[in-house]
């Protein structure tokens, strides 16, 4: 197979084409060295938590880079709020026990 050769614009893409390579890698090794008649199985059961991994790292990464280019602009995030403050709870009466 011939090479290629992939450009990413930001850390966050570069981050995410290796781990999603790195996946591709795992998967292949994993069918390879399945027995006849589970490589289904095998595939799949590595494939589903490294999935998992691959998505909650890419958005680790991305809450990071936008964290980043906030504290560079110097802005402050808006207040997230509580439950306390949301209409639900601001209109509902106190429990009277």
């Amino acid at each position: 197979m011939p090479r290629r050769t992939f450009h990413t614009q930001t850390p966050l893409e570069a981050i995410l084409v290796e781990q999603a390579l790195l996946l591709a890698r795992q998967l292949q090794k994993t069918a390879d060295n399945a027995s006849d008649g589970q490589v289904l199985a095998a595939v799949e059961a590595t494939a589903v938590p490294a999935a998992r991994e691959l998505a909650r790292k890419a958005v680790e990464a991305t809450l990071q880079q936008q964290a980043h280019a906030v504290e560079k602009k110097g802005d402050r995030p808006a207040s997230a709020g509580t439950a306390t403050d949301s209409p639900a709870t601001k209109d509902a009466s106190p429990d009277p026990s």
